[in-house]
C-alpha cells in the first residue's frame, strides 16, 4: 500500500450523543463512539482490519496514516435580559 493518507469524516450525532465516522477510503468503515478519543482508538483497529479484509493491504504493513476530520455543531442559548 502506498502512503496515501486515509481521510475519515466524523460527525457528532446530537440525538444519539455519539461520534459517527465513515470513510470513502476504507470500504465498509462506519463506526461510532461516545468520545473523540474512543473513536480514534477504534479507528486504529478498524482501519487495518477492513483494509486487510478488502485486500487493500497484505498482512505485512507498517504504518497507515489517517486524517480524522470531525465536525460538531452547537447552539448557544443567550439569556433574555
Amino acid at each position: 500500500m502506498d502512503k496515501k493518507i486515509i481521510l475519515v469524516q466524523a460527525v457528532w450525532d446530537s440525538e444519539a450523543n455519539v461520534w459517527v465516522a465513515n470513510s470513502d477510503d476504507v470500504p465498509g468503515l462506519i463506526t461510532e463512539a461516545d468520545t473523540a478519543a474512543e473513536l480514534e482508538e477504534k479507528l486504529k483497529t478498524l482501519i487495518p482490519e477492513l483494509l486487510l479484509e478488502n485486500g487493500v493491504i497484505d498482512e505485512c504493513f507498517s504504518d497507515i496514516p489517517f486524517h480524522l476530520h470531525s465536525e460538531r455543531n452547537k447552539e448557544i442559548i443567550a439569556p433574555c435580559h
